[in-house]
């Protein structure tokens, strides 16, 4: 060999190890320090909606949602029912870009807003048809239930009241408690959310068909 050669092959060598090593140490950091995934429950409608304010069902204030401490975070909890069913587990790398109560504010607000105006508290309700109705929602249990290690479903429960505003705290109209489970189709963060997130639309529908039934009763809208 040419012994000109030798040292451009041993350069090579160095640089082809130093480009090895440099791979290696880039996909090691990244299981040290993997990516966090950020979810909520997708876009919503992809069009917008004009409501009529002179239509059949009343104006409806809906109030900021109530949760416990422990649903007051960004974390995607679960439960082991076959291990211990009272302990909320945090998922280490999936987190959801709000609160569950401001995800499920938010959804609420898509779809019970479709058929109605839909008002916030600290807005005016001199431009609606008749009074509006107030919607309280607490929200209680909001997590992926694993029944097994391979089975499992996500848990919403909330509790609805009704009233109607008025000087002196209003009038208390029904209450309603919601309890949806929605199967999830793999043991994992990513499917407890897409659970989650069919839960919180079966419990709008829910919430929805109640509020169109409450407003058929005799009695039910107030005068205009």
């Amino acid at each position: 060999m040419n012994p000109m050669i030798r040292p451009i092959l041993a350069c090579r060598r160095r640089l082809l190890t130093a480009a090895l090593m440099l791979a290696l140490s880039a996909c090691s950091l990244q299981q040290q320090n993997p990516r966090i995934a950020i979810y909520d429950f997708g876009p919503g409608p992809l069009s917008a909606s004009a409501v009529n304010p002179s239509g059949q069902l009343p104006a409806l204030l809906l109030d900021v949602l109530d949760a416990p401490a422990a649903l007051d975070s960004t974390a995607v909890l679960y439960r082991l029912a076959y291990a211990d069913s009272q302990q909320l587990r945090p998922y280490g790398l999936a987190r959801w870009s709000m609160t569950p109560a401001q995800l499920l504010r938010q959804r609420l607000r898509q779809h019970l807003g479709q058929q109605r105006a839909l008002l916030t508290p600290g807005d005016s309700v001199e431009l609606t048809a008749g009074q509006p109705l107030r919607l309280q929602i607490e929200l209680e249990e909001f997590s992926q239930l694993f029944e097994s290690p391979e089975k499992s479903s996500g848990l919403l429960r909330l509790r609805a009241t009704l009233s109607r505003p008025g000087p002196k705290g209003g009038q208390w109209l029904a209450q309603r408690g919601v309890v949806v489970r929605r199967s999830a189709d793999s043991a994992d963060a990513a499917a407890g959310v897409r659970a989650l997130t069919a839960a919180t639309d079966a419990a709008a529908q829910e919430l929805e068909q109640w509020l169109k039934e409450f407003a058929q009763q005799p009695g039910a809208s107030p005068q205009r």
